[in-house]
């Protein structure tokens, strides 16, 4: 059964619609590129069809994409010369598209031809919008749900079918930039004003048959004699400053890490200066380098295909009914219980949010009312959104309040005896039936567990700050959780919108036990006499959003010395980081606590914005006349993080690999590029990531002691997605 049919009504003008089979959007696929080739030539040949209109069988949306997996595959499809095999492959899918778009037209006098448009009747993103602007009009429903854009970038991709050379021609390099490299989408109005479509219509099927039928000149600027570039081709001398600052634009905000983006500015580059034809030759050749970097390939898998998988409910305890929570108590309405009681609301859930005092309940909420104020603002919600969001709420003081909820979110101080206080007074008052979680980043789950009546019923709930933008939650089982409170934890994240990991009980769960090493590696080196900013330009270029000296100014050095003194009296002798707590205890001595305190790893001036690094720092610390060489201090920094995930996963702790990658990326911004830690141990290969460890632990210590897993793995020749992944043969 095709995904494409068509018809033609009395006036001539063929409707091609676009229905994918088994979706609730349309995804494209080689089948469907086949047979929409196919009714092209029938709507070109037939002299009784005056042209075309383009549209979707799809209530509110044309297309989300390109189906991601089998772009995920297409290097193993394309046999034994992949290169080969990928770039013949875009090609013929480049010759469909030229052929929507010129037409039937004389290729000498461009005279002929039949205008095929396109009609949206809602979101077009990827291939769903490259197909459109292959079209000589695009029109689209006033849908303000509705998003148009090209975020392929965004899965470490880019517009690959002529999207990208098409932009370009279309609204010039600078017009175009911020839709190919930052991915930004837009609603049909902002599309409009930008220059992506062209008309917006209430019946846009009509509005392009009228226009079909109206003999429109339909030769693209592109196409015609004397066509010059909107801002300037690379060399008229407008053009070459524009390209010098994308140049710089794109090196500052990737630092080299992402292979896409870098691709992506060459494909504009090169193909600018030559004909349009050649140019779409340019791109599907950088495309296909891109394709073939493992890069890509680890993205789409982490970023779309697993956390699609995730969200989906993929870990989810299968035998366990529905559990959507009706109403949830959100148990201390400081900044995090604030955030869950926001994101709780705006989820259509009735909140219970409760604290100490009037005062902080009503604090709390107010949190809620300046997020939808500031939507308002951004034409991004209205008055009569925010009066709803905020009837969800109830601000109170009374644990009576309570009764009724179906879930608890305990969001108190971070104190076992308050904790277990505050979980018998709920007890008391909610159903037996009531799942209690804890918010907590490091306390045991089980050990919290112990005030509950009900342990099977005790989950914890691991929020990120600031909760409202982080995507991940991690979920955390302790040693009696029973599969009803995994499977309401997780349905509850789904409701909230966000991406879900399921992990073990263990000292400092997952993203923690990653993440303070990657810190505590940047502040030894510091001990060391290795120079700051080479710690933190090698992080960032590393592709990791902030070095960890930025990192702890930011979650603050006292903070940090609270989880060293709690993991020091828990660990006794066998305490591995005294070189960095006395780094760490100095700063916090110094009153230097962070940008909290406008005074940290980094200087800030009177206002809070950070400047260069702290040039206290090298009195304390003087810096060694001979530096370490930039792959070392990377090495170092990257093996601090990504030895833990592979213990993480021999404890148990992880127990599906595919939330380690998507919890890593998600949670603290492990270098994306990579897919994750496990993905970038794939792709360096395990034999050399344990030859790497052995050369490390030798020069630093035990930290880098090569785990057992990787080191079998490494003698098998084994890769993790090889060996873990669900569809993967048992080892």
């Amino acid at each position: 059964m095709s995904d494409f049919s068509m018809n033609i009504d009395a006036d001539g003008v063929a409707t091609i619609v676009w229905d994918t089979v088994g979706k609730s959007m349309n995804v494209m696929n080689q089948q469907g590129f086949d047979d929409l080739d196919a009714l092209i030539d029938q709507v070109l040949a037939d002299d009784a069809i005056k042209g075309a209109v383009l549209t979707s069988g799809k209530p509110g949306s044309f297309a989300g994409g390109m189906d991601l997996n089998i772009i995920s595959k297409m290097k193993e499809m394309a046999g034994d010369a992949p290169a080969r095999g990928l770039m013949d492959g875009l090609m013929a899918t480049h010759a469909i598209l030229r052929k929507i778009e010129r037409a039937g037209m004389d290729p000498k006098t461009n005279k002929g031809g039949k205008p095929i448009a396109a009609a949206l009747p809602g979101t077009a993103l990827g291939i769903g919008f490259e197909l459109p602007l292959a079209c000589h009009r695009i029109f689209a429903a006033p849908n303000p749900k509705a998003k148009i854009g090209l975020p392929e970038i965004m899965v470490g991709i880019f517009p690959g079918m002529g999207g990208t050379t098409r932009l370009v021609r279309k609204m010039g390099a600078m017009g175009a930039s911020p839709f190919l490299l930052e991915g930004k989408l837009s609603d049909p109005a902002r599309a409009k004003a930008a220059g992506l479509i062209d008309e917006i219509a209430d019946d846009p099927v009509a509005a392009a048959k009228e226009w079909v039928l109206s003999e429109p000149k339909i030769v693209k600027p592109w196409d015609e004699k004397g066509y010059k570039m909107p801002g300037g081709a690379p060399y008229h001398p407008a053009g070459f400053m524009t390209y010098v600052g994308a140049s710089a634009m794109v090196n500052g905000k990737t630092q080299g890490a992402f292979p896409a983006a870098k691709a992506l500015l060459s494909a504009v580059y090169e193909g600018a200066l030559v004909p349009f034809d050649t140019a779409i030759k340019i791109e599907a050749r950088w495309f296909t380098n891109v394709l073939m970097n493992p890069s890509s390939s680890a993205m789409i898998r982490s970023l779309f295909i697993n956390k699609e998988a995730l969200e989906k409910g993929a870990v989810r305890p299968a035998e366990v009914s529905d559990q959507s929570v009706r109403k949830v108590g959100v148990l201390g309405a400081g900044m995090m219980g604030a955030g869950i009681a926001l994101v709780s609301a705006l989820a259509g859930i009735e909140v219970v949010l409760l604290d100490q005092s009037q005062e902080a309940a009503d604090k709390g909420k107010d949190y809620t009312a300046t997020y939808m104020d500031k939507g308002i603002a951004r034409k991004k919600a209205t008055p009569e959104k925010k009066e709803a969001v905020l009837a969800q709420i109830t601000a109170t003081t009374d644990y009576n309040a309570l009764a009724g909820c179906d879930l608890i979110v305990e969001a108190v101080f971070e104190d076992v005896a308050i904790k277990a206080e505050v979980t018998k007074k709920v007890e008391a008052i909610v159903d037996a039936e009531c799942i209690f979680a804890t918010n907590t980043s490091t306390l045991p789950i089980s050990e919290l567990a112990k005030a509950s009546a009900r342990p099977e019923q005790f989950i914890g709930i691991h929020f990120f700050s600031p909760v409202d933008k982080m995507l991940l939650v991690e979920i955390i089982k302790g040693a009696q959780t029973g599969d009803r409170a995994t499977a309401k934890a997780l349905d509850f994240v789904r409701q909230i919108k966000k991406t879900p990991i399921v992990v073990n009980d263990a000292r400092f769960f997952y993203a923690n036990r990653c993440i303070i090493p990657y810190i505590n590696e940047g502040i030894r080196m510091v001990a060391e006499g290795v120079q700051p900013a080479l710690i933190e330009n090698a992080a960032k270029q590393l592709g990791m959003p902030l070095g960890p000296l930025q990192l702890v100014d930011e979650t603050s050095v006292d903070l940090g010395v609270k989880i060293a003194k709690a993991t020091k009296a828990a660990m006794g002798d066998a305490y591995p980081d005294g070189a960095v707590d006395d780094v760490l205890f100095w700063m916090a001595d110094e009153g230097r606590l962070g940008r909290k305190a406008n005074a940290g790893f980094y200087a800030y001036d009177d206002k809070g914005k950070r400047g260069l690094l702290w040039d206290g720092l090298a009195a304390k610390y003087p810096t060694s006349d001979a530096q370490p060489d930039i792959i070392e201090v990377q090495h170092r920094l990257m093996f601090a993080q990504t030895l833990e995930a592979v213990r993480a996963l021999e404890d148990g702790v992880l127990m599906d690999i595919r939330e380690g990658d998507v919890g890593a990326i998600l949670g603290w911004g492990f270098a994306p590029w990579s897919g994750g830690p496990l993905s970038w141990l794939d792709i360096i290969g395990a034999p050399y990531a344990a030859e790497r460890c052995d050369a490390l632990s030798e020069k630093f210590g035990a930290r880098f002691a090569t785990p057992a897993l990787l080191r079998e793995m490494a003698d098998k020749g084994q890769s993790f997605y090889g060996r873990f992944s669900p569809a993967a043969p048992a080892a």
